[in-house]
């Protein structure tokens, strides 16, 4: 990729039970892959430990803090201060999650912001978008922090997606906001879930422009999903179809709030409306259920001391997940590059 792209990271982390062969086998994935990284941490010595394991990527890391952290209490800015002060120059930002209670608090989120933000170097704090707010307070807030150096935000497409189309089903006559997989109804109101499923593109394509033509610094954290899915209904690969057991157009199952192409026009997007210093991108995909993959001859070797490979092998496929989606990113960001020549 072109230096003036940004790097696409992946979540670096241990998802499922085991010993310290997890993380390696998850450093070898990265490497091979050329992919930066994205951590969850709760304290300075978890992260100063998990960074240990990362390989070195010109894209420094990124650092989600735990939801504990608040913005708008004291020791959470102390909490982001000290890991500003202790990782500054071993990573580039620290992601902090916003509250519902915010939307009517925003002189304060401004001013929490400047307070953590306004420093000439460092790590930038992102405050990222997934209490549920209206989209356009969020492009506000950007708007009025637009000059603070090391502060900016984050926009998570499956929590800003979700938020329009549940607002979308919610506002219809039939409750199907609570329609998930498994219920009758659903086949009845197929219709109006996928109409409403469709508009979180333009939504969040929506939000990525107006977060990047106020000159904030903008986090994306990439993934998909769909609000039928019980339980967690996002943090899906790009790649995910949604199975019903009645016909939809031809097929049995439904299309994701973005898939493949919806990825690629978040990416262009992004790209077209910031400007390439501020602009940082995470595939933060969680979930791949259900898979294993074996490890093959590259990482067999790392697992010589264990008697049962199953969660090595958990961990090889979530890692294969996060690899694709890595290709489709890189791939989608080089062929808008290739667009503009």
């Amino acid at each position: 990729m072109s230096a003036w792209l940004p790097g696409v990271r992946g979540l670096f982390q241990q998802r499922v039970a085991g010993d310290d062969a997890l993380l390696r086998l998850t450093a070898l994935r990265f490497a091979q892959a050329g992919m930066p990284a994205e951590l969850y941490a709760d304290t300075p010595e978890q992260l100063d430990r998990l960074l240990g394991f990362v390989p070195e990527h010109p894209t420094l890391p990124v650092v989600h803090l735990n939801r504990g952290v608040g913005l708008l209490d004291e020791h959470g800015r102390e909490t982001l201060r000290t890991f500003a002060r202790a990782f500054a120059g071993r990573i580039s930002g620290l992601v902090v999650h916003d509250k519902a209670s915010m939307v009517t608090r925003t002189p304060e989120v401004v001013a929490a912001l400047h307070e953590v933000g306004d420093r000439p170097d460092g790590p930038v704090v992102f405050l990222e978008y997934a209490a549920g707010a209206p989209l356009a307070w969020f492009a506000d807030l950007a708007d009025r922090i637009r000059d603070v150096p090391r502060a900016g935000m984050c926009i998570d497409t499956g929590h800003a997606g979700l938020a329009e189309v549940r607002r979308l089903l919610a506002a219809g006559p039939d409750g199907a906001q609570n329609v998930t997989i498994g219920n009758p109804r659903l086949a009845h109101l197929v219709g109006q879930v996928q109409g409403a499923t469709a508009e979180a593109l333009p939504a969040v394509c929506g939000l990525v422009r107006d977060v990047g033509r106020s000159g904030a610094a903008l986090h994306l954290h990439l993934h998909d999903g769909h609000p039928a899915i019980p339980g967690l209904s996002d943090h899906f690969s790009f790649l995910i179809r949604v199975p019903v057991p009645f016909d939809v157009d031809g097929v049995r199952s439904l299309a994701p709030m973005y898939g493949p192409r919806g990825l690629s026009r978040i990416l262009w997007e992004a790209v077209d409306s910031c400007r390439p210093e501020r602009l940082s991108l995470t595939l933060e995909i969680h979930q791949a259920p259900g898979g294993r993959l074996p490890l093959g001859d590259d990482a067999a070797p790392l697992f010589r001391h264990w008697t049962d490979i199953t969660n090595a092998q958990r961990q090889n496929y979530w890692l294969s997940v996060i690899t694709d989606n890595h290709l489709l990113a890189t791939s989608a960001l080089e062929a808008h590059e290739s667009s503009d020549r």
